[in-house]
C-alpha cells in the first residue's frame, strides 16, 4: 500500500482519539479527535455525534478499593454511593484550509447520583440533565510540509448550570457539590500538541498531550487544573474495520474555594481502551470503544468507573 493509498484509507476509515476534552472531566477520557491523527486535514464541514456513559460506583482511596461495609453510619464524612454519566457530544469541525481548523464541542448531560452525606444514615439522590460547559478549539497543522503534527489552543466556557440541589433523602433542597453539577462555572485556558504516522506497513500511532487551566471561578469554587497524554496504536489493513488499542492517562490537581471538596477532590488515572472503527460509506463512519482502567489513585475518598462505553457517528462533508 502506498503512502497515498493510505493517506486516502486513513481519510475513509478514521478512529476516535482518547482525550478529556468533550466530556466531564471525572470519569470520561475518550472523544473524536479525528484530525490529530491525520485522519481528516481536509477544508470542509464535519460532524461529530458521540455517547459515552460510565458509573462511577466503586468508592476508593488512594490506590485502593474500599468497602463500604465496613464504614459504619452516620460517618464523619460523605461516603458516596454512585454517580451513573451519559453524556451526548455534539462536535462542529470546519476547516479553513489544511492547516486551520475550528470545532465546537456541545455535550449535554444526564446525571444521577447518590451519597449518604456526613452525619446522615440515609441516602440522599439527585437526577440532572443539562448542557455542559461548551468548548471553543482551535486547530494548526502547517507547522510541517507533512502536516503529521500540531497544536490546539481554545476556551471551555461556563455555559453549564451551577446551582442544581438533591431532590430526596435528607439533603433534599441543599445544593450539590460542585463536581456534579452540568458545568464549573470556570472560564478555562485548552491547549494541546498531537503527532502521528506510521511505524510499519500496516501499523500507525498517534500521541496527544492536552491541559486544561481554569483562569476564573465562580462562588468561590474553582477546579483543578488538568493534563491528559494519549498514545494509540492501529491497524490499518484492506477491510473497513480498523482495531485500535490507546492508553489514556490523566493528572487532574485538587480543587480549590470555600465551596470546594479539596481534600476528596484531584486523583491520578490511567486507562487502556480497545475499540475500533468502521466506514459505513464514503463520508460517514461509526466507531466504538471501551475503556477499562489500570491504575487509579485518587485523594481522599472519591468513586471511580469500573469501565466506560463510547460509541458514535462521525460524517464529513
Amino acid at each position: 500500500m502506498n503512502p497515498l493509498q493510505r493517506t486516502a484509507l486513513g481519510a475513509l476509515l478514521a478512529a476516535a482519539l482518547p482525550a478529556a476534552w468533550a466530556c466531564s472531566s471525572c470519569g470520561c477520557t475518550l472523544s473524536s479527535d479525528w484530525a490529530s491523527q491525520g485522519l481528516y486535514a481536509a477544508s470542509g464541514l464535519s460532524l461529530d455525534l458521540r455517547h459515552d456513559y460510565f458509573n462511577q460506583d466503586e468508592l476508593r482511596s488512594g490506590s485502593n478499593r474500599v468497602d463500604r461495609a465496613g464504614i459504619a453510619l452516620p460517618a464523619d464524612q460523605e461516603i458516596q454511593r454512585n454517580t451513573a454519566n451519559h453524556v451526548s457530544t455534539l462536535t462542529l469541525d470546519y476547516g479553513f484550509s489544511p492547516d486551520w481548523a475550528v470545532a465546537l464541542q456541545l455535550p449535554y448531560l444526564q446525571r444521577s447520583h447518590g451519597t449518604v452525606a456526613a452525619g446522615d444514615t440515609e441516602l440522599s439522590t439527585s437526577r440532572s440533565s443539562g448542557l455542559g460547559d461548551v468548548r471553543l478549539l482551535a486547530r494548526y497543522q502547517g507547522l510541517a510540509g507533512e502536516r503529521n503534527w500540531g497544536l490546539q489552543f481554545g476556551l471551555k466556557l461556563p455555559t453549564g448550570r451551577t446551582d442544581l440541589s438533591f431532590a430526596t433523602g435528607p439533603q433534599a433542597g441543599q445544593a450539590l457539590d460542585r463536581g456534579l453539577q452540568p458545568g464549573t462555572g470556570s472560564t478555562d485556558l485548552l491547549l494541546g500538541a498531537y503527532r502521528f504516522g506510521s511505524i510499519a506497513a500496516r501499523f500507525d500511532y498517534f500521541a496527544q498531550a492536552q491541559l486544561q487551566l481554569p483562569l476564573t471561578g465562580k462562588d468561590q469554587f474553582k477546579p483543578g487544573a488538568g493534563l491528559n497524554l494519549s498514545l494509540g496504536l492501529r491497524y490499518v489493513g484492506d477491510d473497513p474495520v480498523t482495531p485500535q488499542l490507546q492508553l489514556n492517562l490523566r493528572s487532574e490537581r485538587r480543587e480549590s474555594g470555600a465551596n470546594a471538596d479539596a481534600a476528596n477532590a484531584g486523583s491520578t488515572l490511567a486507562y487502556l481502551s480497545p475499540g475500533l472503527t468502521a466506514a459505513l460509506s464514503a463520508r460517514l463512519r461509526t466507531y466504538a470503544f471501551v475503556q477499562l482502567p489500570v491504575y487509579q489513585r485518587v485523594n481522599g475518598l472519591q468513586i471511580e468507573p469500573r469501565f466506560s462505553a463510547s460509541v458514535g457517528l462521525h460524517y464529513a462533508y
